[in-house]
């Protein structure tokens, strides 16, 4: 149809399914009170938001469960299925969510994924036709924590049994709203011990920036304006006399690992450091601890917990819960 032939109404539908998908819920609902084209296409982008927060860049839909007992059907953040280098503070990013009949877009969220290669900086790997235990230079034991897999610039292909956390999230899972938790992820399936369940993807920070971030978080955590996301781990090099740092923040910018919450029993999850051959950065990755059952919550440890002034408060509900979520000293 001509574009001369369409109606005002038509015009009006199509650059507001164009336009809808890339504004925040504020601007969504304030959208919606317009007129009735707006809040009908404001509605269909909230019932497709709510139905897959990974926008269709995971093998599976991640859907907001019991999203209606809520005024806050779903969370809204920037979805990236890999981590990525951390954006200038004057850069801007968006990206489409909840359009009709799309996936996730080429926008300039997802062109930031394109860093990855940023961490393959040197061309090594292996020339397996069939990586073996014992046989792939690539494969090798866990050792202090770290789990060792083959890489971009190896000869085997995606099939590889020494690949199992490169593909994205493997399993189904959902995310449910929590009374006092907050929204929380939940397993959509089985998932027996030792099997890969997500990758913890985020924006990756320097130590000094991940300081001002903590700060900044820790202040507007207290007045319950943000739910923060960065995750500090410390990988221990083999001589033992150093470490290092890994931050990753998925507060604004990160994938359906951001909503695990912690567990002060160590919950059922088991977080590892996956270097990749001719990574430069390590990758944090979280593989079941023990069997999970279908709709069980999943959870980790995010460390010991210490009370101090301002402490959050924890509500794991385990048998052995200190009262209050660990928090990094900064």
């Amino acid at each position: 149809m001509k574009r001369e032939n369409l109606t005002d109404e038509q015009l009006l539908y199509q650059w507001a399914s164009l336009v809808l998908p890339y504004l925040s819920p504020r601007d969504l609902a304030a959208s919606a009170c317009a007129c009735r084209t707006l809040s009908l296409i404001a509605s269909g982008v909230t019932s497709r938001r709510t139905a897959d927060a990974a926008r269709g860049l995971e093998r599976y839909p991640i859907p907001f469960g019991n999203a209606t007992a809520s005024p806050h059907p779903y969370s809204y953040f920037l979805y990236t299925p890999h981590p990525i280098l951390s954006p200038s503070p004057s850069s801007s990013f968006s990206q489409s969510w909840g359009g009709e009949g799309t996936r996730g877009s080429a926008t300039d969220c997802e062109r930031l994924q394109s860093l990855r290669s940023c961490f393959g900086g040197f061309e090594v790997g292996c020339d397996c036709d069939r990586c073996e235990e014992g046989r792939c230079s690539c494969w090798s034991d866990m050792e202090l924590g770290v789990l060792k897999e083959c890489g971009e610039n190896c000869a085997c292909g995606l099939t590889c049994e020494n690949r199992r956390t490169r593909s994205g999230i493997p399993i189904r899972l959902k995310i449910v709203r929590d009374a006092r938790k907050g929204w929380s992820l939940h397993a959509a399936e089985a998932i027996r011990r030792g099997d890969f369940v997500c990758e913890y993807a985020g924006e990756y920070l320097t130590t000094e920036e991940a300081q001002i971030r903590l700060k900044t978080y820790d202040e507007l955590s207290l007045k319950g304006t943000i739910s923060p996301a960065l995750l500090v781990v410390r990988e221990h090099l083999p001589s033992g006399k150093a470490c290092l740092r890994v931050n990753i923040d998925a507060t604004k910018i990160g994938n359906a690992a951001r909503f695990i919450n912690h567990s002060c029993d160590g919950g059922n999850l088991k977080l590892l450091l996956v270097r990749n051959s001719g990574s430069l950065l390590p990758r944090l990755c979280f593989f079941a601890s023990v069997d999970i059952s279908e709709d069980e919550e999943l959870s980790f440890s995010y460390g010991a917990s210490a009370i101090k002034e301002n402490s959050l408060p924890c509500f794991c509900g385990s048998a052995n819960c200190s009262g209050v979520l660990p928090s990094e000293e900064t």
